[in-house]
């Protein structure tokens, strides 16, 4: 397996993240142990989750993923020292937990510990930006954890470009910790919210970008294709709404030459595009089930040729 640096952290990542979303949700805690367990068996290494993961579901007051990784951890075996572990903080947890206050990142680290069974977070990650608290105390607080040993790198989530770059600058103006990672939204469809400003930040800066959203809930996958495929999934209908349009046809049509060419999937297709991009670590894609997992470790090894890499993006091109 070939390991990334994961921006300045000293931390090396597998070319994906499994993402965490699933446990305890749509994998049941089983599932979520035996997915985790091949995970590490196949030299992946790089999970995320977040203290909010699901709390969405009906009945979940969020938590749930955490507490499914933090069982897993608890069975021994070395489980925690195989797994470079992310969550984060910041996304409603209940009235009065929400955002970046210092005070409130204490308390959510703690909780989210306690949960992971865990006494350290490799890589903790502000869920969303939080403009009403000061960019001085947010980064603050996030040094103070490290300096306590309870997180040993920080990251960044949903972080519009000129946002992003004041908390870099804040971090290296007061000599303290600053984030090492970008989670942004990015696939072949979208595109652009990254590529247009945070894409040349993140190189620049040597940050690591751990993207969401890379198979565009399954549509670069090739599961949806016309309006009656809506029904292959609870959330088809918005999948269809949302990317089934003349450009996302073209994306498809691209995936199946590729695809057809190289031997692969889609899906493995769309991920490795992914991986290949400049400044991109470890695009984070889900499973449900050792089939689908399996999927996503082809994809971590598919190395796509130049003329491949090219016909994706032309196809998938939001300028023209």
């Amino acid at each position: 397996m070939e390991y990334r640096a994961l921006g300045r952290s000293g931390l090396q990542v597998s070319p994906l993240a499994f993402g965490g979303n699933v446990f305890g949700w749509t994998a049941d805690e089983a599932m979520s142990h035996r997915l985790l367990d091949a995970w590490v068996d196949a030299g992946m290494n790089f999970v995320d989750t977040a203290d909010m993961y699901s709390r969405w579901a009906p009945g979940h007051v969020g938590g749930e993923s955490e507490t499914v990784i933090g069982r897993w951890f608890a069975q021994g075996g070395g489980r925690r020292d195989k797994v470079v572990l992310a969550t984060k903080v910041g996304k409603p947890m209940g009235d009065d937990k929400v955002g970046l206050h210092p005070r409130y990142i204490r308390q959510a680290v703690d909780a989210s510990l306690t949960r992971l069974k865990t006494d350290h977070i490799d890589l903790y990650q502000s869920h969303d930006d939080d403009p009403n608290v000061p960019m001085e105390d947010v980064m603050g607080a996030f040094d103070d954890l490290i300096k306590a040993g309870k997180v040993r790198a920080v990251g960044a989530s949903n972080y519009e470009a000129d946002r992003f770059a004041q908390a870099l600058d804040t971090s290296e103006r007061l000599g303290i910790a600053r984030y090492e990672t970008l989670q942004p939204l990015y696939n072949l469809h979208e595109r652009e919210f990254f590529e247009k400003g945070l894409q040349s930040l993140c190189v620049e800066r040597g940050i690591g970008v751990i993207n969401f959203w890379a198979l565009a809930a399954g549509f670069l996958t090739g599961k949806y294709r016309t309006p009656a495929d809506a029904g292959k999934s609870v959330r088809g209908q918005g999948v269809i709404d949302k990317y089934l349009n003349p450009r996302g046809l073209r994306i498809l049509a691209a995936l199946d030459t590729v695809a057809e060419r190289v031997g692969a999937t889609q899906g493995q297709v769309a991920l490795a595009w992914q991986i290949a991009q400049p400044g991109i670590t470890a695009p984070i894609a889900s499973a449900t089930d050792i089939e689908q997992l399996n999927q996503l470790l082809v994809a971590a090894e598919l190395k796509l040729d130049a003329a491949s890499l090219a016909e994706l993006s032309a196809a998938s091109d939001y300028l023209g």
